[in-house]
Parts: structure tokens; sequence; C-alpha cells
């Protein structure tokens, strides 16, 4: 009997949980899952991937229409470190000036030293010695001078090195240090001397010649050279490869000898040098030279000739200077 009791009251307790109204979401129980807050938490995610988007993308129009606008003239500018020296030093004009230096630096004289304070002034700072470090004493004299260098020190400094012949034949090199600013140039210090360039050796020739193509050219080539003075292009043809035109010297010149032919030996094509001494006409014996008045200037001179084997003998195809060195020229 009790058991029925409890279980007609079991019954009665569930219908009544029946009949009462929905709990609130509050009192469901741990393990349930409510489907609204699912939905609503992905549709969250989705709104801000796309706000995100639409971030970007309006910031790179706007950031396009901005570089649009304001032109490649607005765009910043590159900081002075990054551009170069070389750039800004006025290297051509500090070239010239040092040279016009070079000239009243290099030439003294007791003589004229106060002419050459008064040149040097215009080349120095303020306030320096015109006599720039000579002691007044001495002479010596500039024949010619060219720059061989320009090392930008900064944007308003260089080294210009002359390469200057002084009297009594003397190669030296002078390092000029030159200020450039607000399109002004000064010398700003003491210029330093350097040896000037030193001999280099050629090397030596280590092909074997051919005597039988020497003796042979040898007979051949003082006719061609005295045509190629003169510029008798006839005779010039009769020497040339076929279809190869030279022109002549046009008479500037005459042959005086053919002093020496080097041929190498080889193929059917070589490449010769030969060397010929040229009587200058046009020249005159100076009036101090009585012995020797009624004689033209003469230079012995180098060419390289490329010579063809055709037909039994040899035609010429080019001529040009020599590039066979004094160390390796003909014998």
């Amino acid at each position: 009997m009790a058991r029925r009791a409890l279980l007609e009251r079991s019954d009665q307790l569930t219908a009544d949980d029946e009949a009462l109204p929905p709990r609130q979401p509050h009192s469901a129980r741990p393990d349930q899952v409510m489907p609204h807050w699912r939905g609503a938490g992905g549709r969250w995610l989705v709104w801000v991937a796309r706000a995100v988007a639409w971030a970007v993308l309006l910031l790179i129009g706007f950031r396009g229409v901005l570089a649009i606008i304001e032109g490649p003239g607005s765009s910043p500018q590159a900081s002075s470190g990054t551009t170069t020296a070389s750039t800004q030093f006025p290297v051509t004009a500090a070239e010239a000036y040092a040279l016009e230096f070079g000239r009243a630096y290099l030439n003294f004289s007791p003589a004229t030293a106060a002419a050459r304070s008064a040149d040097l002034a215009s080349f120095l700072p303020p306030g320096a010695d015109r006599s720039f470090g000579w002691n007044g004493a001495g002479t010596q004299r500039l024949l010619d001078e060219q720059v061989t260098a320009v090392s930008v020190t900064g944007a308003h400094s260089a080294l210009v090195t002359l390469l200057a012949q002084l009297s009594g034949g003397k190669l030296i090199e002078l390092s000029v240090p030159i200020y450039a600013a607000d399109g002004g140039m000064s010398v700003a210090g003491r210029p330093a001397l350097l040896p000037g360039p030193a001999k280099a050796t050629p090397p030596g020739n280590h092909q074997s010649p051919d005597p039988a193509t020497e003796s042979a050219l040898r007979a051949q080539l003082p006719a061609f050279f005295q045509a190629y003075a003169s510029g008798d292009r006839a005779t010039l043809a009769r020497f040339a490869v076929r279809g190869t035109h030279i022109k002549g010297l046009g008479g500037e010149v005459s042959l005086a000898a053919v002093d020496s032919v080097y041929v190498p030996a080889g193929g059917s094509t070589r490449q010769i040098s030969v060397t010929v001494t040229w009587d200058l006409a046009s020249t005159q014996a100076g009036a101090g030279a009585a012995s020797v008045s009624a004689a033209p200037a003469a230079l012995e001179m180098a060419y390289q000739l490329t010579i063809i084997r055709q037909g039994g003998s040899w035609d010429i195809r080019s001529i040009s200077a020599s590039t066979h060195t004094l160390a390796s020229g003909p014998p």
C-alpha cells in the first residue's frame, strides 16, 4: 500500500510539473546548450571579419587617392645622408680651379715673387700667407700640367691631383685640397707633393719570327709606304686585299726608309710590325743649325699591318698603329 501511494504521489508531481509554465533560461541544466546563443555567436564573428576587411579596403583606397592628389613632388624628401657627396661637389669646376692654382703655385722666382703672391691671393682664404710656404729662394718653371684624379671627401671638399712636368723634365704629382661652397672656391690648405708615375716595363715578345716572309716583305713594303705617304690610290690598291680601301697621308710626309720588318710565324693571316722613317718636308731647320739647314726633320714611327697570303703574294688588309712595345718590337 505504501509503494502504491508513493507511485500515485509521483504521478501527481509529474502531472503538476507539466502543468507549470516553462522555466527561465537561467534554470536550465548546465549541460544544456541553447540553440539561440550558438547561432548568435557565429554571426558576430562574421560581422567583425567583414568590418575589418572593409576598413583595410577603405584605408588602401584613401592612400591611393591621396597619392594621386599630392603627386610625385610631394613625396618625402630623402635625407641628406642618402645623397653622395660626389653629386653635390662641383668636380669639373674644381679641376679647372686646381689647374689655375697649379700654374701660379709651381712657377716661382725671386724676380717675380710679388706677382706670384698676388696671383696666389686669389686662391687662398682671407688672412693666408701669400707666399704659401715658399721661402723666396730658387727658381722653378712649370712646363705642363693635367688633372689625373679627383677624390671627393665631402659635400664641400675634395682633393684634386695634378700631374705636372717641371723644368728639367721632372714629372711630379701635386695634390691640392679644394673647398667649395655657395658658388665659390678656395684652396683649403697647403698642397702635397707626390711622386710621379713609376715606369712600367712592357712584357717581352716570345713569338718566333719568320725570316723568309720578313725578307720577302722588305722588298715589297718600300713601294707600299711610298704610295701610303703620297696617297697614290692606284698603287695602294695593288697592295691591298680585294675590296679593301687604304687611305694614304696625302703628301704630308715622304718615305726616307723602311727600317725594320717583324713577322711572327703563323698561318695565312699575320699581324706584322714595320718601322719606317718619315721625312717631314714641311718643317725647316733652325737658324742656329747651319750644318743641317738643308735637311728636313725626320721621325721614326711604327705601324701594324694585317697581311693575308693570296695567290702567292702577301696582300695588306689594314694598317694602324703598332701594338708592339719597345721591349718587344721588331729586332
